[in-house]
Parts: structure tokens; sequence; C-alpha cells
């Protein structure tokens, strides 16, 4: 089976390949309205649960640090969030669903203390969310059939970013059509069986990397999709004592590794565990590393989507349904529905 065979025979990877499409077509403007708002507060939570928050909050919040805005910007999940006091916070509140419980408890308190800044961030109109919120901003995406999110987390994001350069007033330095092609180039790359046969066999994969969402929402993905063991290490937390419960038979992928931590990774991992290092990247390494396209900005989506290329890759070899985990499900604890111990999944929305 061919590449093409292996994207479109799922629902999951047809909506990955949609991507590239909402990329294009995404209008940065949306977020005029609400950026001197935001800004005039000086605080912004990003909020939502799994998949709706990990990669959109925490690229939102590199991006804003890297650019040097005057607003403070931090993410929490809605019910640690809950017990904070945010009557000084702008809070965006994303789900997908418009009816994830956690989120939609959130959005009552706030509206029950009057905070007059919290704006919504969902797929749906007319959802319970939605009338919570003093404003909310609707993705063009479309619902996803797949119960792992995908497209949507990406426009999720690319909402975020937008919101977060408005207020630095620094656009992104590459076009829509750069990063859409970019992306497209890295869901299509062909991944090195060696790489792909390492990881089918591995017990527990790995994902270290910067806490900037990449490696954390593809750990996420992993037990989605490859129905595999998986765990984030964020920076060199892979070489600071959990290689003491490593297998030898076991992967890590770095993503975007640190030059000056490579040989670090290399002595402990490789030399002193014995297990198999696999770089994402766009240089060279010294590791097996599956190379992407380089860009000036936007390097976060592209690196998300080579390694959606690569659980893809790793969820055919082991012949597993995509589109049907056996547990998790869309909505990981919907308003009105499951409840408390009931709730199961990942809480992809």
């Amino acid at each position: 089976m061919n590449g093409s065979d292996r994207f479109t025979m799922y629902a999951l990877s047809r909506e990955m390949l949609e991507t590239p499409g909402i990329i294009r077509a995404f209008d940065p403007a949306q977020a005029d309205g609400v950026a001197a708002a935001v800004a005039g507060k000086g605080r912004l939570l990003l909020t939502g649960e799994g998949s709706s928050r990990i990669y959109p909050a925490k690229q939102a919040i590199r991006t804003a640090y890297e650019l040097g805005i005057d607003c403070a910007i931090h993410t929490e999940g809605a019910r640690q969030a809950a017990r904070y006091d945010l009557s000084r916070h702008a809070v965006f509140l994303t789900s997908n669903s418009g009816r994830t419980s956690e989120v939609i408890g959130l959005a009552r308190l706030l509206a029950e203390a009057n905070n007059p800044h919290r704006y919504a961030l969902t797929a749906h109109e007319g959802t319970a969310l939605e009338s919570l919120c003093s404003a909310t901003f609707v993705l063009s995406c479309g619902a996803e059939q797949a119960v792992a999110a995908t497209k949507s987390v990406v426009e999720q994001a690319l909402f975020y970013e937008s919101l977060v350069r408005r207020i630095a007033g620094k656009p992104r330095k590459v076009s829509a059509d750069e990063l859409a092609g970019a992306f497209e180039e890295a869901l299509s790359l062909s991944i090195d069986a060696e790489i792909v046969h390492a990881a089918t066999a591995a017990p527990t994969i790995y994902f270290a990397g910067l806490n900037d969402g990449v490696a954390e929402e593809l750990t996420l993905k992993t037990n989605e999709i490859t129905r595999k063991k998986a765990d984030f290490l964020e920076g060199t937390y892979a070489v600071h004592g959990i290689e003491e419960v490593m297998d030898p038979d076991d992967l890590v992928v770095v993503v975007d590794p640190i030059p000056e931590d490579v040989e670090k990774f290399h002595e402990v991992l490789v030399r002193g565990v014995g297990l198999t290092v696999v770089a994402l990247a766009d240089h060279d390494t010294p590791f097996p590393t599956i190379r992407i396209p380089h860009l000036a900005d936007g390097s976060t989506f592209v690196q998300l989507a080579a390694g959606w290329n690569l659980l893809v890759e790793i969820g055919h070899a082991l012949d597993v349904d995509l589109d049907h985990p056996r547990r998790a499900r869309k909505v990981g604890n919907e308003a009105g529905g499951a409840r408390g111990g009931e709730a199961r999944g990942t809480g992809s929305d």
C-alpha cells in the first residue's frame, strides 16, 4: 500500500490532509476585534481540555515570549483554573463541541463573577459554552469524524497565534501558502522503515522537547492513534532520572533537539540505556532524523505534521483502526453526560 492509499483509507488521516487547506484559508484578522481588549487586561489565560489546550495554548505562549509582548499569558486545565482569582484576566475557553464539562463549569463561574472578558473558541454555533461567554469565535474546519483531534488543533493554534501577533504588532514572517506547503510536505514525508519498526516494537515511546505543546500533543496522539504507551519528557527530563526505568527497546523521539543537549542525550540514552533515539528536526543530527522543511516562522506546525505522519505509519504497521479507539471518546467529559469517574477518554475535545 502506498502512502496516498494509507492516508485516504482513514477518516483521521483524511482530516489531516485537509489541514494545509485550512492553513491557507485562515484569516488572522478575525482576532483583531478581541486583541485590543486582551492587551488592555494585560493577563490572558488559555484553557481547555486535552488537545484543545495542549498545543494551541503552549505554542501561543512560546510565540508570545519570543515576541516579547507586554501581556502575561499562561494556561491551565479548566478545573485547576477554577481555583484561581481570574478577576483581572481575559480568559479564552476552548472546546470544539462547546459541551466540555470542565470548560463549561469555568465559564459559568466567570459569568457569575461578572468577568466580561470571557471568550469561547469552538467549532459549533449555539452551544452551551457560547451562551456563557461574552464573545465566541467559531472555527471553519468543521466537525472531525475521528476521535483524535487534528485539523481543529491546528486551527485553534492559528487563532491563538494570530491573537498574540496582533497584540505584538508582528505578523508571521512566512506566508500562509509557505506554511501550508511546508506542513503538507512534512505530512507526506517518507519515514524510514527502521524508525517505524523501532517504534512498533517499543514498549513505550517517549517524546522529548520544548514546552511548546508539540512533543506533549504527539504523546497524547500516540495513545489515541497507535494505542501504545507514551510519555512526554519536557526539556532535558529524559536525562535527569527517568533513564533509570527506561528499557533498551523503548524509543525516544526528540523534537527539535537543542544542539547543546545532543551529546548528553547520546551519552545517557544511547550509550547508557542502549535505546534508540530519533530526532524530528529541520537539520541533520547524530541520531536517525526525520528531516522537515525549515521555516523562519511556524516551525512547530511543521513538526506537528511530521509527528502525525510518523504516528499514522506506526498505527498502520500495527494494523490499528485509527478511527475507532476502544475507550477514548471525542468529548472526554461531556456536560450533562458522563460525570466524575464515569468520564473516560483522553479528552480530545
